[in-house]
């Protein structure tokens, strides 16, 4: 019999549903549980930590830069000025791909190799927020292109920042120097966290010996962005501090003056209070346009002043070094007084030369037939190298440096410049180490009269001519006159001790004097015509090539770069000096062609400066970049305008400046032109001169 097999189970069935139901509802529960479980933990046990990295991807903390301080001259003309520019703008925290974002953003912004390069270095230093400019300084066409493919570029923004102005251009561009963008080098060096957000720090001159000064304080403000790093509203801020304003010791209307004077030539002048240390005018020529380098100079441009013979970087009156020629003998004279070997009355017969015991080799002095009999009056006065060959040879070269030494000659000045240079006072010690070679007396003659080895600075120069005139009291040369804002620092002015002399106060008093006969009947006589005051000076010349023992001073088979340089030191009223000078012009020719420069810088500070002041005109005075109707982006990289005459009417109000300073427009000045100069040359190859050194 066949059986049946029933084809459903219902019990069965029912039974496996609703076990499977049961499972479902329990798969259910327990990730409904461990839902709940989970968001309990992010909101009660993890509130805080959760919701504060969820602020950190929506609130953002960003430095504010800033404003860094305004410079200004001794009666408030503005030197060094702020203005806003356009830059392009990402963080890392809101691009993804940085080098693909760089790569399609060259072509729109027009990125150069060294705008690339500057921002790799910076964006990896770094924080995850902060924005790192891409280029500064977007001009028009720029942004135009920017703003039709914004939305092709997330994260990447279009920002003002303030960057550095020089209205006066090459006038002031040895001294004020130039800020530039931070480099590799400086990243390591300097605290991140002081300079968040800011791209340019001081290069050269007070830019950056003060720049601690100048900098100021960041801030920063808290935003909530969007994923992309827009910002949509402002939650806080903190201030940044502005850094301090700085008042030099320059006097406007006198470094336009002395710049006047070497126009077109190649040369120093420092001038400086010897009352108080402090630079009225500092000059070296040719100069250059130092707002090329702000926002970051061209190959082209940099080139061309790196490869000018006339080297317009060259800080001449700081780094250059010279052979003082005739300009030291008032400091050497006074050095044979403190040792005894002479006095007032000492006195030689000059027969023209000098020669040394047993040697027939004659140090000729600039007067073929000599000045007959000569006490050390006369000899300032005729500048008559005789005198002081025969007093270098009774003093011998180790007390003659450590005499010379004691005005600041072969040591730093100790100004508040980067890079000076400290010149040579030559002894045996140094030619041994550094040539192998002991001393022979003849370098001792050629020192005597500042020669051979024997170089200086016109910092050093003017230095030594103000210790001359405060009878002994040094002075050290400073550009900074007062500092005002956050961060104090005081500034010393006055002397600061005396030279070790075993003379009287009234050698000093005759030195004096004869300096002063110098002008009036001696070498300086040029420029004595329809003097007002009296001028205490000293002329000088350096030898640039050495004619060979027996050989005649033929300048017609000279090149012009080999000619002598010319040299002048001074300081007036003689009787109670307000200024000391130093003067060099190059391939001048002698002492002469520098002592009349000297004679319009000496007239306006002391008869015009306060009668008939040279400022900027009203309008460069008080046009801001803006109100002028130029653009910021053309002002460093484009031509930049030119240089107006000066206002001799207007005056300002000495040491008062505005809390709130405005872009002036003043002395703008183009690039340096390519024609050109030579490095200070270096000391003659022979230890003795074989033509008459001294025309002066």
């Amino acid at each position: 019999m066949k059986q049946h097999y029933p084809l459903k189970n219902a019990q069965q069935e029912k039974r496996i549903f609703r076990n499977r139901i049961f499972f479902s509802v329990g798969v259910v529960v327990f990730f409904l549980l461990l839902l709940v479980a989970r968001y309990a933990y992010l909101q009660i046990s993890g509130y805080d930590e959760f919701s504060t990295a969820s602020d950190k991807n929506r609130i953002r903390l960003q430095p504010l830069a800033p404003a860094r301080g305004y410079i200004y001259d001794r009666n408030g003309v503005l030197l060094a000025d702020n203005y806003p520019v356009f830059s392009a703008t990402l963080s890392r925290a809101d691009v993804e791909d940085i080098d693909d974002t760089i790569a399609r953003l060259t072509p729109v912004l027009q990125l150069t190799e060294e705008d690339i390069e500057r921002f790799k270095s910076r964006i990896k230093t770094s924080r995850k927020t902060e924005r790192v400019s891409i280029k500064l300084n977007l001009n028009e066409s720029d942004i135009a292109r920017f703003s039709e493919v914004k939305f092709q570029f997330p994260g990447v923004n279009i920002e003002t920042q303030m960057t550095r102005y020089y209205p006066h251009g090459e006038l002031f561009a040895h001294v004020i120097g130039y800020v530039g963008r931070i480099n590799d080098k400086e990243l390591k060096e300097i605290d991140k966290d002081a300079y968040a957000g800011t791209n340019l720090i001081g290069k050269i001159g007070v830019e950056k010996s003060y720049e601690h000064l100048l900098h100021g304080v960041p801030g920063n403000e808290s935003v909530e962005a969007d994923a992309h790093g827009n910002v949509l509203r402002n939650l806080g801020r903190k201030d940044p501090v502005r850094g301090n304003d700085l008042f030099l010791s320059l006097d406007y209307g006198l470094q336009v003056v002395a710049s006047e004077q070497l126009a077109e030539r190649r040369g120093a002048i420092v001038a400086l209070d010897p009352r108080t240390g402090e630079i009225l005018a500092l000059v070296s020529s040719p100069s250059f346009n130092p707002n090329l380098f702000v926002t970051g100079i061209s190959h082209t441009d940099y080139s061309a002043l790196r490869d000018n013979l006339d080297q317009p970087l060259y800080n001449r009156a700081v780094q250059g070094v010279y052979p003082p020629g005739s300009t030291i003998k008032p400091m050497f004279g006074l050095g044979g007084i403190h040792y005894g070997y002479v006095d007032w009355k000492t006195a030689i017969q000059d027969y023209g030369y000098f020669t040394l015991p047993g040697d027939s080799h004659r140090f000729r002095d600039h007067k073929k037939t000599g000045h007959g009999i000569v006490d050390m009056h006369k000899a300032q006065v005729v500048s008559c190298d005789t005198y002081f060959y025969v007093l270098s040879y009774r003093m011998g070269i180790e007390k003659m440096n450590d005499w010379m030494r004691q005005f600041g000659f072969s040591e730093k000045t100790g100004v508040d410049l980067p890079s000076e240079s400290t010149g040579l006072y030559p002894n045996p010690d140094w030619k041994m180490r550094t040539r192998k070679a002991k001393w022979m007396k003849g370098e001792t003659i050629s020192v005597s009269i500042g020669q051979g080895a024997f170089t200086s600075t016109p910092l050093q120069l003017a230095m030594a001519t103000a210790i001359t005139a405060n009878k002994g009291f040094k002075v050290t040369p400073h550009v900074l006159r007062e500092s005002r804002g956050a961060k104090p620092f005081k500034v010393h002015n006055g002397t600061n001790g005396k030279i070790d002399f075993n003379g009287t106060e009234e050698d000093w008093i005759k030195m004096r004097d004869a300096m002063v006969d110098v002008i009036q009947s001696g070498t300086g006589k040029g420029i004595k015509g329809g003097l007002q005051y009296s001028i205490a000076g000293k002329t000088g010349t350096a030898q640039v090539k050495s004619i060979a023992q027996g050989k005649r001073y033929n300048e017609s088979l000279l090149t012009d770069r080999q000619l002598d340089h010319g040299l002048f030191v001074g300081f007036a009223p003689a009787e109670n000096p307000e200024i000391a000078i130093a003067i060099i012009l190059e391939n001048g020719r002698g002492g002469s062609a520098a002592t009349a420069l000297a004679r319009p810088i000496l007239d306006y500070w002391l008869l015009n400066k306060n009668k008939k002041p040279i400022r900027p005109s009203a309008a460069q005075v008080s046009g801001g970049l803006m109100t002028a109707g130029l653009k910021p982006s053309e002002l460093p990289s484009g031509e930049v305008p030119s240089s107006t005459a000066p206002n001799t009417n207007s005056s300002n109000n000495p040491n008062i400046a505005p809390h709130n300073p405005t872009p002036n427009l003043n002395h703008a000045q183009t690039a340096p032109s390519s024609t050109t100069t030579h490095s200070p040359a270096a000391a003659p190859a022979a230890i003795v001169p074989a033509r008459p050194i001294e025309s002066d």
